[in-house]
């Protein structure tokens, strides 16, 4: 990744924050380690930070909006301002063009950010965050948990195994 970039998007859960499966506590918020001083680090260099992250509790009937958004006021409280926040609300069967793998989330990031797609890059742990960042037209770094599967590292174009090595990927 020789080009600089002007955004960087994160996915929320098991990338900045410990994956709790639908949480709707801002108590069981725990940042990822060093998603602090990775955050610190690209502001410092003046990169604009989003997050872009499918909430399907929401379509579920699991959460309620007003849930996920004080679970994401606990991340920024934790983290800092990010200057947009994407949630897909949907259930999976719906089939919007928003949850990731499909490009929405990412697009509208983009576009909130005022930064076109192949000037962004998405950190994430799944297959789904890697394939949204390609279907948009941006870049991707894996970062894998315990959750994702192994053909999904295997077909990443780039992985690193923690925010820090990530971001030294990208700065």
């Amino acid at each position: 990744m020789d080009e600089p970039f002007d955004a960087v998007l994160f996915d929320r859960d098991g990338t900045l924050i410990r994956d709790v499966p639908y949480n709707g506590d801002p108590d069981r918020v725990t940042p990822m380690p060093g998603a602090r001083e990775v955050l610190r680090a690209l502001r410092a260099r003046g990169l604009r930070t989003g997050v872009v992250s499918n909430q399907s509790g929401i379509g579920r009937g699991i959460l309620a909006h007003e849930q996920v958004a004080a679970v994401n006021a606990r991340v920024e409280e934790l983290l800092g301002p990010f200057g947009t926040w994407q949630i897909c609300p949907h259930h999976p069967d719906e089939g919007c063009a928003c949850r990731k793998p499909a490009p929405g989330l990412v697009l509208a990031a983009c576009e909130a950010l005022d930064v076109r797609p192949e000037r962004v890059v998405v950190v994430g742990d799944i297959g789904a965050d890697v394939d949204a960042a390609a279907a948009a037209g941006a870049s991707s770094v894996l970062v894998p948990t315990e959750v994702t599967l192994r053909e999904e590292v295997d077909r990443a174009p780039r992985t690193a195994p923690d925010l820090e090595s990530a971001i030294g990927m990208i700065l």
